[in-house]
């Protein structure tokens, strides 16, 4: 796969630089490399230090390497999860790095991709699987999972009023045969869904989220990762996280707003007794958003929000 062929629009690209603080020195993470716009920008701005990019996508992995070659021995490249990289970092005598970033959107590459399935613009069978080693593709989850899970997810993930109605259209069209194909699953959604409801947005956009979600565990992944990025930082280091919906967003709130301020003790207790310390702040009190300029350069950052937290000094 060609760097060129790897479109992806990197989102708020000059508002992340800006809140990482770039030491020209440091060591730095980017857990979700994709095609390197955002790395490529750290590298830039270091004369020593080192650069990690992370990413479980092979063509990703490929794109990166090509534009970040310049940088020579300075970078490296690794393909795992991000939430593994707390461990992979050790298990190179890294300790502590001067900042992370994490783009925690499905890049422009994969949408667009047709047989990758990720989008219900084009007829592909159904994968979405952003890491091609794993087994689990969506059309496992569509065919096999029960429809009370297909319920929950698309109700959780998708936030779909409709997602009982879809859960069964989508368990009695499979019951006739399997649905192999994003067009296949458009048609059933779209019969699931009132007609006049359908004129707000294509209406398997929610649907193919909460599916999307659950065959990479997007969710967990990120739950799992962030307390040990924080703990990854150094002194005054930061973890700058752009979400792409409200789903993602609230976990970084809150895991930033728990790491800010720990205690447990009830409210009234004089004197903190749990013994649980800071371990930094929440710079962002709102999240940063896209600026007009890129908003009308790229109509898919609409929905992003960038949130940085800094360790402890």
């Amino acid at each position: 796969m060609e760097e060129m062929q790897f479109k992806h629009y990197s989102v708020l690209l000059n508002e992340t630089i800006e809140e990482l603080q770039v030491k020209p020195d440091g060591i730095y993470l980017d857990g979700t490399l994709g095609g390197g716009g955002h790395a490529y920008q750290v590298c830039k701005r270091l004369t020593g230090g080192h650069f990690y990019g992370i990413d479980q996508d092979a063509a990703a992995i490929q794109a990166a390497s090509e534009r970040l070659k310049e940088f020579g021995s300075r970078v490296t490249i690794l393909r795992d999860n991000y939430q593994n990289a707390k461990a992979l970092l050790e298990g190179m005598q890294v300790t502590q790095v001067d900042g992370i970033v994490l783009d925690l959107g499905v890049s422009s590459y994969q949408l667009d991709t047709e047989e990758r399935g990720f989008s219900y613009r084009y007829d592909a069978p159904l994968d979405m699987r952003m890491d091609q080693r794993q087994s689990l593709t969506a059309r496992d989850i569509v065919n096999t999972y029960s429809e009370k899970e297909l319920y929950s997810i698309i109700r959780d993930y998708g936030e779909d009023p409709f997602a009982k109605n879809i859960a069964k259209h989508i368990a009695k069209a499979r019951a006739e045969k399997p649905i192999e194909t994003t067009f296949e699953l458009n048609e059933v959604i779209k019969a699931a869904i009132p007609a006049k409801m359908r004129a707000n947005g294509h209406p398997s956009k929610q649907t193919f989220q909460a599916i999307r979600i659950e065959c990479n565990h997007e969710l967990e992944v990120l739950k799992n990762a962030l307390d040990g990025f924080i703990d990854l930082l150094a002194p005054n280091g930061r973890l700058c996280i752009i979400t792409f919906h409200s789903l993602e967003d609230r976990i970084v709130k809150n895991a930033f707003r728990r790491n800010e301020n720990p205690c447990t003790c009830p409210p009234g207790f004089p004197v903190c007794t749990c013994g649980k310390v800071s371990k930094g702040k929440v710079i962002t009190r709102k999240p940063i958003l896209p600026g007009e300029e890129e908003l009308t350069e790229n109509n898919r950052s609409k929905s992003a929000k960038l949130r940085v937290f800094e360790k402890i000094g």
